[in-house]
């Protein structure tokens, strides 16, 4: 097996739009970098490239072919073999461009991939020969965010002290996973996955890695500092780092971000330490594109989101302007004359680690099931690969409604979406075990 890596930073202009929340927010400082890290695998027949970025997510696939293509001729690794995915941040540049009045940044988009290709480039250069490790283990640092009312009705947080209160929607995965490269002089890289969603500070005016870049920072003050370390995010669309049943929570965010860095880091060290180093583990990769349908407005949805938008933002406020114009609206207007899209997604296999991917942000149940239907004894899963295709809710989610499962541009898959992305991982996971 041959490994190589590499890391760059990239970090957004202060004064540039911040993606992840339904306000517009300009960026006043870098409190630590963004950054791309990179793992280059080959062995001899098989190669594939990861890319970790600190980022909300990149919308367009357009945009990941047109760089995954640049970045192939400049390493030699397969355009479809090269795997990006983001941490999701939501205080990184604005790459999605969700919001009617904070368009995404193609200037930092254009300098992005300027930067992959020479990233990759680099991993493939500095490939030799590597030792293979990988391991599960356990770091609680997400929980389900989604609550039950007595009415019938759930919403995206809430009070859980409030006596209509009946329970969380659905369940969290505390599970830890780690892979990891090492020659005779130290670490290449490491590749950890949990589950959660990346919002400490995720309301703050300054642009951040939040908790993945405090957990890199903290492996690579015990194991190297010019270490690349990857953040794969699992199944995270309905998962945060706020536990919903404390009701006494009152948690500085930043607090939070180094507590959660802190476990992921720990944890993710004792894996490295107790894992057996393979020289020669097997190397395989599949993908498939499916076609999912898009759900769009009912009528009556339509017929208010249109009335907002005539009302104006001043009359309607910001988050139903925000919702029915930039979400409804706009979910309408894009995929009316074809309401289907399609998703990417990957299988890998690292020895006995499986890694699936997919582009949306993924209910944590989906999750779990693709781990419990896996012929691999490990499995990770990694969410907005490939693309970004908003929110897969359960179908319980699609019951009760509210934020993250009501039909917005950012929330427009059927409701069979889940299922078809454990299917499609599923089938292409087994098809990577059989070859042996």
């Amino acid at each position: 097996m041959q490994a190589g890596s590499a890391n760059r930073t990239i970090n957004c202009q202060i004064g540039d739009d911040l993606s992840g929340q339904l306000s517009r927010r300009l960026c006043t400082r870098i409190r630590d970098d963004l950054e791309a890290n990179l793992l280059y695998l080959s062995d001899g027949r098989e190669s594939v490239l990861l890319v970790s970025l600190d980022l909300a997510g990149l919308f367009e696939l357009t945009w990941v072919r047109e760089t995954t293509a640049a970045m192939a001729a400049s390493s030699g690794v397969p355009d479809r073999n090269t795997i990006i995915t983001s941490t999701h941040t939501h205080t990184g540049p604005d790459t999605l461009g969700l919001l009617f009045d904070s368009p995404k940044n193609n200037a930092y988009l254009a300098t992005l991939r300027e930067v992959l290709v020479d990233g990759a480039a680099e991993a493939v250069a500095n490939a030799r020969p590597a030792r293979i490790g990988w391991g599960a283990g356990t770091a609680h640092i997400g929980y389900n965010r989604r609550l039950c009312w007595a009415d019938g009705s759930h919403t995206m947080y809430g009070d859980s002290s409030r006596p209509d209160f009946i329970g969380l929607e659905g369940p969290d995965d505390p599970s830890h996973t780690v892979l990891f490269a090492a020659d005779e002089d130290g670490y290449i890289a490491i590749v950890h996955a949990n589950c959660s969603h990346a919002t400490c500070v995720g309301s703050a005016d300054y642009a951040s890695a939040d908790f993945p870049g405090e957990a890199r920072r903290a492996v690579r003050e015990a194991l190297g500092q010019a270490l690349p370390v990857l953040y794969l995010q699992g199944a995270s669309g309905d998962t945060s780092p706020s536990n919903m049943l404390d009701v006494n929570r009152q948690q500085d965010g930043e607090q939070r971000m180094r507590e959660m860095g802190a476990l992921m880091a720990s944890e993710t060290q004792r894996l490295i330490q107790e894992a057996t180093l393979v020289t020669d583990p097997v190397l395989r990769h599949a993908y498939d594109d499916i076609s999912i349908d898009v759900r769009l407005p009912s009528d009556e949805g339509l017929r208010h989101a249109e009335a907002v938008e005539q009302a104006g933002e001043n009359s309607a406020g910001r988050s139903e302007y925000v919702l029915q114009v930039s979400g409804a609206l706009r979910l309408y207007r894009s995929f009316r004359d074809n309401p289907v899209e399609t998703l990417a997604i990957h299988a890998l296999r690292i020895g006995d680690l499986g890694i699936a991917t997919n582009p949306c942000e993924l209910f944590c149940q989906f999750g779990l099931d693709i781990k419990r239907r896996s012929p691999a004894p490990i499995t990770m899963v990694s969410q907005l690969t490939d693309g970004f295709s908003g929110y897969c809710p359960t179908m319980g989610a699609l019951m009760g409604g509210g934020y993250s499962s009501d039909p917005t541009y950012w929330c427009r898959l059927q409701a069979s979406a889940g299922d078809k992305i454990v299917d499609a991982s599923s089938r292409l996971l087994y098809e990577l075990w059989k070859e042996g």
